[in-house]
């Protein structure tokens, strides 16, 4: 009943403002991250959080992902924004890849991505594609770098179409197909970059831009689901009939539904979660910080034709 708001699953992380989610399916739990401290938890369906890694030298944590071997838990790492423990040698230098061990949360990988373009930085986002390489979005310098499994970084695209002020490449996903799907929230742009030939770059013909577009989640093989905030504070379903060269938008949460600062989504059982990242209170330096975070469902409500 479209007038029920949705199903949202609680749980207390005092002051984390968690940006990135990822579920696995083996534990059955969602891993989060956290803009204000930096730590990685985990929250049970029911609503249980517990830290998997708490770790100051992270300032902050965005993007969360398993990796493809089921056993480690990437994140990006960076000092962008929000962090209580900002200080001026990493705030906006620094750019992290960390893997972390699932089970003991202890850190596998750790690869710094900030040597590899001038500027500032902040990696945002990441994604893995078939041969477990990674893909990680920079926020600020605008560019996507690319992590071999072994470790070895580089950076993959970059082109003036991603150049914007603010924030601006943002949610990544690998498509199966063989290409990268990026959005930016400074341009609204949701991009498209060949595996095979990274100079290939085009823009995904949309009917509209989405600004402030945050976290992407593919859904099927034309089925891509864009979270989008900064006072919208909706998710859409874009579906595409050829391969992303275009895409309609076919779905939407309502308005109703309030969403809170929705950043990152994730697939569970078949529904789509989001993060509620509720940053719209961190610029607010009169608010006491909140102490209950909500990860929500989804309900994308089609549109029509």
């Amino acid at each position: 009943i479209p007038d029920q708001p949705t199903a949202r699953i609680e749980f207390n992380a005092p002051e984390s403002y968690p940006e990135g989610i990822a579920y696995d399916s083996i534990s059955n739990v969602y891993f989060v991250s956290s803009a204000r401290l930096g730590s990685i938890g985990k929250v049970t369906p029911g609503g249980v959080y517990s830290l998997l890694l708490n770790d100051p030298s992270f300032k902050s944590s965005y993007g969360v992902k398993v990796h493809p071997d089921g056993k480690r838990l990437f994140v990006c790492i960076s000092d962008a924004n929000y962090s209580k423990f900002t200080s001026p040698d990493t705030r906006k230098k620094m750019a992290r890849l960390v893997g972390i061990n699932m089970v003991t949360g202890k850190i596998t990988d750790d690869i710094d991505l900030s040597k590899l373009v001038p500027g500032n930085h902040f990696a945002n986002d990441l994604t893995f594609d078939s041969q477990q390489n990674a893909y990680v979005t920079d926020s600020f310098s605008n560019v996507i770098y690319k992590v071999s499994p072994g470790g070895q970084a580089s950076v993959f695209a970059d082109s003036p179409m991603f150049k914007t002020e603010g924030i601006g490449l943002n949610g990544i996903v690998f498509h199966p197909s063989g290409y990268l799907l990026t959005v930016s929230s400074g341009t609204g742009a949701v991009y498209k970059i060949d595996l095979k030939n990274p100079k290939s770059i085009s823009k995904v013909d949309t009917e509209q831009f989405f600004m402030n577009g945050d976290g992407l989640l593919l859904t099927g093989n034309n089925k891509l689901v864009l979270v989008q905030n900064g006072g919208s504070d909706k998710i859409y379903e874009l579906t595409s009939e050829d391969n992303f060269v275009s895409a309609k938008m076919s779905a939407s949460t309502l308005v109703t539904d309030r969403f809170t600062y929705p950043s990152t989504a994730t697939m569970a059982n078949d529904k789509v979660w989001i993060m509620n990242a509720k940053f719209s209170e961190l610029t607010d330096s009169t608010n006491v910080p909140s102490k209950r975070f909500e990860i929500q469902h989804a309900r994308l409500m089609s549109l029509p034709k």
